[in-house]
């Protein structure tokens, strides 16, 4: 498996970008965990409604606007994650400096493109 990738507001729904993110990194070959609002699965990928504990993350990919993610900076930041990525919409300058103070890369891009363009 290639890195592990955190889908933070992921979705059963086929038509949310979160949930096309799930299946194109499975499809890449990437180890994938995946958290949201409601619990279920994606391409055999549980969701969790809690949060989990969890080891060796390398990417943690935003789903959430950024009101949103504010239950979630502590938690983020103690995955030490190697980057996070803000897909359009969750851009975030309150956690993107948090993160940048801990040393975690910031990438505002979207997933589904740096998949696409092999800069995953």
């Amino acid at each position: 498996m290639k890195n592990k990738t955190l889908v933070l507001g992921a979705s059963e729904n086929p038509e949310r970008y979160s949930n096309k993110a799930i299946v194109r990194l499975k499809d890449h070959g990437h180890d994938v965990v995946a958290i949201g609002k409601r619990a279920g699965s994606v391409s055999g990928v549980p969701i969790a409604t809690s949060n989990p504990e969890l080891e060796d993350i390398d990417t943690v990919t935003l789903y959430l606007n950024p009101l949103n993610q504010q239950p979630y900076y502590d938690y983020i930041l103690s995955l030490k994650p190697r980057r996070i990525i803000f897909n359009p919409g969750t851009e975030n300058d309150e956690l993107e400096e948090m993160a940048a103070k801990a040393g975690i890369k910031v990438q505002e891009a979207c997933t589904l493109v740096l998949l696409g363009t092999g800069q995953y």
